[in-house]
């Protein structure tokens, strides 16, 4: 770099051709320094999409790769002790009253001591191993019987329903395919590997798609109605998420409450998928989602996804340095806790106390100066005489649905059977997607769509207590129980 000459030693003339040479360099400066922030600007951004998550936005955990992100919680430390928490029932292996078989272990006939005779035993302790039998199908073979009376007419018996074929798999046996294919992701080559080990039952793989055909086809009914429950339900969930199918992208559709799940398959993800699909189109209760825009235009009550929100803000905070995440974060927390605290049996808060009415004015003014005080630090972007709206940073579109769909943000406080989350649904889709895991994807929609109906019936009886697998024998056998819909 070269030293400053000394001014006073220069000529006139000198100085202004030193000045005509440095004069275009200022704007250079200022044109330098103008594309710096913006680099400096994108860089952040960048770097902000490295940071995203699980943990701090919407991206499900399998996009995390091999870096999975330390587990936090959002708990406050010391608040509940270890363990099992107070009133929880808890389970483990205790004796049965009436076990199936008693081996009686006797001791020596003589005294090992002084060789006497002993006197008769008794028990002195009991120990049982729970086992399972040995596993081993069964062959039942049906005879017709037929008989010519006299004057010619011959009689011949029917076989029972479902007895069609010289030889077939039973209802169990095809029962078992589709538990361990459809309910448990079990893929079809493996299936039929397990039919073999466990059963010793020669098993093929299209054995194991004809029985998920065949199951399908029974249950589509039962989801049917299934469907129609959700829809008169006074409180459904909303999701959705890609599915590889026939190697092309489609979305899984949930629509789901406590006690009912309905799944479908749709090449299209939003109002297409809605209108071909009719479900979401019909239900006029609070639909609980994640604030998706093609939901908001469906007409009926919204509630927004609050642990969608606590993510975000969790990254506005951790990446970004916003204070006011932190405060936001607090205040919707506590008031879960509070909400929670204030329900007798879990789904019923005392809304109408005056105690509760005034918290809930409380917070909602917390929330409206925590969200003046965010607007302040992060100014809508002005616009840029280009087409369309000017791009926003993450935190001014937090900010701005916080602030426009505020009741839909509070409805777990002023609404019943309205939960903090989204929890229902998105449970939902984690076994498809485990499903897509283990598969790679669906090779033909209509394989998706039985999918779809099995997983639908498991689901729903899953939360209703009842055992899936014999729900699936009585359903191969021609009577496939149905769910409770009150």
């Amino acid at each position: 770099m070269q030293n400053l000459p000394d001014l006073k030693q220069l000529s006139h003339a000198q100085k202004d051709e030193l000045i005509r040479m440095l004069w275009p360099l200022q704007q250079q400066v200022q044109d330098l320094t103008a594309q710096m922030v913006v680099m400096q600007n994108s860089i952040k951004q960048l770097e902000g999409r490295l940071a995203l998550n699980s943990k701090n936005s919407s991206k499900p955990p399998s996009s995390d790769g091999l870096h999975k992100p330390a587990p936090k919680s959002l708990r406050v430390a010391g608040e509940r002790p270890t363990g099992g928490q107070k009133g929880h029932p808890g389970s483990t292996l205790s004796q049965a009253t009436e076990p199936d078989r008693i081996v009686v272990h006797n001791v020596p006939d003589q005294c090992q001591a002084c060789h006497l005779e002993l006197p008769f035993g008794y028990v002195s302790e009991t120990r049982q191993v729970f086992d399972l039998p040995v596993l081993q199908f069964e062959v039942t073979e049906h005879h017709a019987m037929q008989a010519i009376c006299s004057c010619g007419h011959v009689h011949t018996a029917e076989f029972p329903a479902g007895v069609n074929a010289t030889v077939q798999y039973g209802p169990r046996a095809q029962a078992a395919m589709v538990h361990l294919n459809q309910n448990h992701a079990v893929s079809v080559q493996r299936t039929a590997a397990l039919m073999k080990d466990f059963f010793d039952l020669p098993v093929s793989q299209a054995t194991v798609l004809k029985a998920t055909q065949a199951g399908a086809n029974i249950l589509q009914p039962t989801v049917q109605d299934i469907g129609q429950g959700v829809v008169r339900s006074a409180v459904a969930h909303a999701d959705e998420s890609g599915l590889r199918v026939a190697k092309k992208l489609h979305w899984l559709h949930v629509l789901a409450t406590d006690t009912l799940t309905w799944m479908g398959c749709h090449p299209k993800r939003g109002g297409e998928a809605f209108e071909s699909m009719a479900l979401l189109k019909q239900f006029k209760g609070v639909l609980v989602h994640d604030g998706w825009m093609p939901y908001k235009a469906l007409d009926c009550q919204h509630a927004l996804c609050n642990q969608h929100h606590l993510r975000e803000l969790t990254y506005l905070l951790e990446e970004l340095d916003q204070a006011w995440a932190g405060d936001m974060m607090e205040l919707l927390t506590h008031a879960n806790h509070f909400d929670n605290l204030n329900c007798a049996d879990g789904k019923s808060p005392r809304y109408d106390s005056q105690k509760y009415q005034g918290e809930v004015r409380d917070l909602r003014a917390l929330y409206d100066a925590i969200l003046a005080q965010a607007q302040a630090a992060n100014p809508i972007a002005p616009s840029t005489g280009k087409r369309g709206r000017p791009k926003q940073s993450k935190a001014t579109n937090l900010i701005g649905r916080l602030s426009d769909y505020t009741d839909d943000v509070w409805r777990f406080m002023t609404q019943p059977d309205v939960p903090f989350t989204n929890n229902v649904a998105e449970q939902t889709v984690r076994m498809p997607k485990v499903k897509q895991k283990v598969s790679g994807c669906f090779r033909t929609l209509p394989g998706a769509q039985n999918y779809c109906v099995i997983r639908s019936y498991c689901a729903t009886m899953h939360k209703q207590g009842a055992n899936i697998f014999e729900s699936l024998v009585a359903a191969f056998k021609g009577a496939p129980p149905q769910p409770s819909f009150g």
